[in-house]
């Protein structure tokens, strides 16, 4: 029996990646964006520049993050399927031993050897390919992991993210351009580091002080980049 909102091995797994790629895509749309535009601030005050600058960010971030999940997702894929494959070979060649292997797994969880045994017996009787991936390698043979979903969460992630410290840098007047976005980036990485703790199960200052520090110094370089290129223009 399973109880409502509860999150099983078939589906969790799946959500743990999208989830997992949505925030470091957010993560890292904010941070790369805000360093991108506030360092063009820097150097110019023309809104049009800073504009075109930070959307053409978003574009070249968002496909690149997209692009980069779905090489490391896939290549995950690919080696769960090679798993799978060397694992249905070794039942078809040696099924006493793989059934021996199986009984031993269940006895290191602590069954007694008969149960492990009739265990191991009933379950390979039933569908041995998937009894040997879910308790050997912890794979469910059909819910392998999706390389889309986590290119497609991370596309999104970081254009929705880049939105943050776009917005806050042309909206505002010129003199406040760089406080806005400095504040509108620090609440958005305080959130990301709330939810990536919440996710991993570790202490969310942790990450928000993570967060804020690499936010913190990647706009306060970038800035200092762009005062540099503007005097030397000037």
């Amino acid at each position: 029996m399973t109880h409502p909102g509860e999150p099983h091995h078939d589906d969790l797994s799946g959500r743990l990646n999208r989830l997992r790629a949505g925030v470091l895509g957010a993560n890292d749309g904010i941070v790369s964006t805000a360093g991108l535009v506030v360092g063009v601030a820097g150097a110019t005050a023309d809104r049009t520049a800073i504009l075109a600058a930070g959307v053409a960010g978003l574009v070249a971030g968002s496909l690149s993050m997209a692009g980069g999940e779905y090489a490391s997702v896939s290549t995950q894929r690919d080696t769960e399927r090679a798993a799978l494959r060397r694992e249905a070979w070794e039942l078809r060649e040696m099924p006493e031993e793989e059934e021996r292997e199986l009984a031993g797994i269940y006895r290191d969880k602590d069954l007694t050897e008969d149960l492990a045994a009739r265990v191991a017996h009933e379950l390979t009787e039933k569908d041995a390919l998937r009894a040997h991936a879910e308790a050997e390698l912890q794979i469910d043979p059909d819910h392998l992991t999706n390389p889309w979903h986590a290119a497609w969460a991370s596309l999104g992630a970081f254009a929705a993210g880049s939105v943050i410290p776009l917005a806050a840098i042309v909206l505002p007047p010129t003199a406040w351009r760089v406080w806005a976005c400095a504040a509108a980036v620090l609440v958005g990485l305080v959130l990301t580091g709330v939810v990536s703790a919440r996710l991993g199960g570790s202490p969310a200052g942790r990450a928000v002080r993570r967060n804020v520090v690499v936010g913190s110094l990647t706009m306060a370089v970038t800035y200092g980049v762009g005062l540099l290129f503007g005097v030397t223009a000037g």
